[in-house]
């Protein structure tokens, strides 16, 4: 007879088999992800001028050449990209036009997306707010908070191998001698993302935080990631974390560190009623958190609408009953739940890394669509906490 720890011991070995057979037929063994180029029309919707007048800009020589197909379409890098938007933003009117990140008194926006009910798109959100922030000219930061770690396996990086012993974000937090941030962060293949990653040593923060709190270990658990990303936070205009599905320390660590707060929802009222519980559970922990002394004040808090389907009677009910109660902090536009987002995570890609070929046209414009009027939303409420 097998016993269930041995059951579940040759299981996690077979799909970790399974997983890394798929990684190779993805991805070569040292094959790095790269980010895709952009075609014209897309570069010039990210640096928010017309088509027209960025092949101006190009007939005129104001700006560098791009890779050329041979059928004359210019395509652009994200490099490409930021080298544009400096020259534009040089030859402006007025300071910022083109560069939107942060200036002289500004500070760094930390967003948490949480929710401790797994499934909300947490996950999804996240990667794309950062992806969509860095092709518009932020320099963001990614903090994976989570054990998990399907944050920094989109990024392309292996948690299980690569970060199995040490490079996590736990690294940066622990009681024990942690390490400078700035040893931790790694660059991405995306222009303009930085990542500090997460891994399964980040259930060590939830293990020896208890032991920690009785013999008075400074800084308190709370203040821990605050203090660890007041190295870098100069370096960067957003810092993005995606936090686990648990109300743990680590969520708790990182709210104390955040300046805004998105509360993914997927419109049933399964979700709701758990939402309802969350939320309960939050305010009692934040209350005794905020007693011990840190500071819990936030720029905006808003719940952002997940995988809805707007032909969908009951979601629809939802999302009316959701804006009938918490009005404005409901987001104005839902994220559409999308075969184009799935299907690209088979390959652990985002709709934004994507190329538009690979699938049906409607599908992802639809998606791509969706995404953008999410995630530029949340960048008016940064620009918002600016003054702008």
């Amino acid at each position: 007879m097998i016993t269930i720890n041995q059951r579940i011991r040759e299981n996690a070995e077979q799909l970790s088999a399974a997983l890394e057979d798929h990684m190779m037929k993805v991805f070569a063994p040292d094959a790095r992800k790269e980010l895709r180029l952009f075609s014209a029309g897309e570069a010039a919707e990210l640096l928010g001028i017309s088509a027209s007048f960025l092949r101006k800009l190009h007939f005129d020589s104001k700006i560098p050449d791009v890779h050329m197909t041979p059928g004359g379409r210019r395509h652009y890098s994200a490099s490409d990209l930021g080298q544009i938007r400096e020259i534009l933003e040089t030859t402006a009117k007025t300071a910022g036009a083109y560069k939107r990140g942060r200036r002289e008194g500004d500070k760094v926006q930390v967003l948490s997306f949480l929710n401790f009910k797994g499934g909300s798109g947490k996950t999804t959100s996240s990667v794309h707010t950062a992806q969509r922030l860095a092709l518009l000219g932020y320099r963001v930061l990614c903090v994976d908070i989570d054990p998990q770690a399907s944050l920094t396996t989109l990024f392309g990086y292996r948690p299980e191998y690569d970060f199995l012993q040490s490079g996590t974000i736990y690294d940066a937090i622990r009681y024990d001698d942690p390490l400078p941030l700035s040893q931790v962060i790694q660059q991405t293949y995306f222009a303009g993302i930085d990542l500090a990653p997460g891994g399964l040593m980040l259930q060590e923060f939830e293990h020896e935080t208890p032991q920690a709190l009785l013999n008075n270990t400074q800084p308190p658990f709370f203040a821990r990631m605050a203090t660890a990303l007041q190295e870098v936070e100069a370096n960067y205009d957003v810092i993005i974390f995606d936090c686990p599905p648990q109300l743990g320390y680590l969520t708790m660590s990182a709210l104390c560190a955040s300046t805004g707060v998105l509360i993914t929802i997927v419109p049933n009222m399964l979700d709701i009623a758990s939402m309802s519980q969350f939320l309960q559970m939050s305010a009692d922990l934040l209350d005794v958190v905020s007693d011990a002394g840190a500071t819990m004040e936030f720029d905006f808090l808003r719940f952002l609408i997940n995988r809805y389907e707007p032909n969908d009677g009951p979601q629809q009910q939802v999302v009316s009953f959701l804006r009938q109660m918490f009005g404005e902090e409901v987001m104005v536009a839902p994220m559409l739940k999308s075969t184009a987002i799935s299907d690209a995570g088979l390959t652990h890609q985002t709709i934004y890394e994507v190329d538009r070929s690979q699938f049906h046209r409607q599908t992802y414009d639809r998606a791509v669509d969706s995404l953008n009027q999410v995630n530029d939303e949340i960048e008016s409420l940064i620009q918002a906490t600016w003054r702008r």
